[in-house]
């Protein structure tokens, strides 16, 4: 049996060069889903959006710096933090924002809320709520692409807290037995819900899980959108070469609670601050583009202004649009051969 190369690496390497107009496109994808996070919080709060709503605020390095490496025809899944996941692939800000009030507008009708949405036209299937339960239908993406032999990857987002979960081996299992194209993408915000990763979890570089199954990773750090990006090249090489499946275990964090009714009392406010302080995604590249003198505080407001202004006419859509028919009710639940 092969044995897998688990790669150790410094969560702070030297950070690569990167051209100018990709590092404002980082800065302005971060910024789009800070703001459309925060935007969906106050929403929540007013009342306009029901049920759960579990937003992305601190993670958004992770899914930027890992669809900017991704090919047209990767086929994108994830669970129920799921907002950002659909900014960055391409989807529009007002029908996501209009799904999450349940609008007509919205990618799913109105009919899947906050952790149900899908677009076929962005590849991006999902939005799922049962913890886990994305990951073989994930690995089902990726046999299908090597069915086809169309050269695409499926890259399947899952969290620290789903990966304890007995579908997740049987997924790793299939995928390195097969050599599917499969890149699995843990985002590791250091807790499943109100636990703790080092306490759910009796080995915490959950990178190393592929090991028994001959399937290579390693760790990144996940709050900066350059070491991300960089990683997702070189593990979506692996996979579209015809290796198989691999494995990044992104160390990022999340400002906010589990969900909008979390008042996430199991960690310091100390410990929050210290994390936007010190590893801000956002900030970070901010930084750079300022040393760097990519572009001046000017253009920065410039940017900022433009991206509010994308969130304000998406809560305005969403309010706007009407709620679904009832006859709604009665579609997408049965295709007739």
């Amino acid at each position: 049996m092969a044995v897998a190369k688990r790669k150790v690496r410094p969560l702070k390497p030297e950070e690569p060069a990167v051209e100018p107009e990709r590092l404002l496109k980082f800065y302005r994808d971060m910024l789009l889903i800070r703001r459309f996070e925060e935007k969906a919080g106050q929403m929540y709060g007013m009342g306009l959006i029901g049920g759960f709503c579990h937003l992305y605020i601190g993670q958004e390095a992770v899914v930027v710096g890992v669809q900017a490496a991704v090919q047209k025809g990767d086929t994108i899944i994830t669970s129920y933090r799921d907002h950002g996941h659909m900014l960055a692939t391409g989807m529009d800000p007002k029908g996501v924002m209009a799904e999450l009030t349940g609008r007509r507008g919205g990618y799913s009708r109105g009919k899947g809320g906050s952790m149900h949405m899908f677009s076929r036209e962005q590849n991006f299937f999902g939005g799922h709520g049962i913890v886990g339960a994305q990951v073989p239908i994930g690995v089902g993406l990726g046999f299908a692409h090597r069915y086809r032999g169309n050269n695409l990857v499926s890259i399947t987002y899952f969290g620290d807290g789903a990966v304890n979960q007995g579908q997740v081996y049987e997924s790793f299992n299939m995928a390195a037995l097969w050599k599917l194209p499969v890149v699995f993408v843990i985002e590791n915000n250091r807790y499943g819900m109100g636990t703790s990763v080092t306490r759910s979890s009796a080995s915490h570089d959950l990178y190393g899980r592929g090991a028994p199954f001959g399937i290579p990773g390693h760790q990144v750090d996940g709050m900066s959108v350059l070491a991300v990006s960089q990683a997702a090249e070189e593990a979506l090489a692996h996979a579209r070469g015809g290796k198989g499946p691999y494995i990044l275990e992104m160390l990022t964090y999340r400002y906010r609670g589990h969900s909008m009714s979390d008042p996430a009392k199991y960690r310091s406010r100390d410990e929050v601050s210290r994390m936007r302080s010190e590893h801000d995604p956002i900030d970070q590249v901010r930084k750079r583009i300022l040393d760097a003198n990519i572009a001046d505080e000017t253009k920065l407001k410039e940017i900022d202004k433009e991206v509010k202004d994308l969130v304000t006419a998406a809560a305005d859509f969403a309010q706007e649009s009407p709620e679904p028919d009832p006859s709604e009710l009665w579609t997408d639940v049965l295709a007739e051969a």
